[in-house]
């Protein structure tokens, strides 16, 4: 898919600063921003899943 954003002058001259001190296009910095967002596991799933281990070890205890 292509994509084009609009950014704001203060934002352009960050992502190239970053881009540069990275050694890297500034599109390349972009796309692999977007992979490790799409790819981080989701933080509310996390904690909703601790939640429940640690509910149903709580049970699995006093059943025992």
């Amino acid at each position: 898919m292509e994509m084009t954003i609009t950014l704001n002058k203060e934002q352009t001259q960050q992502l190239e600063q970053l881009a540069k001190h990275c050694s890297v296009h500034p599109q390349e910095l972009v796309r692999a921003a977007i992979n490790d967002f799409l790819t981080r596991p989701n933080e509310n799933f996390l904690r909703s899943a601790h939640y429940v281990v640690e509910k149903n070890e709580e049970l699995y205890k006093r059943l025992s």
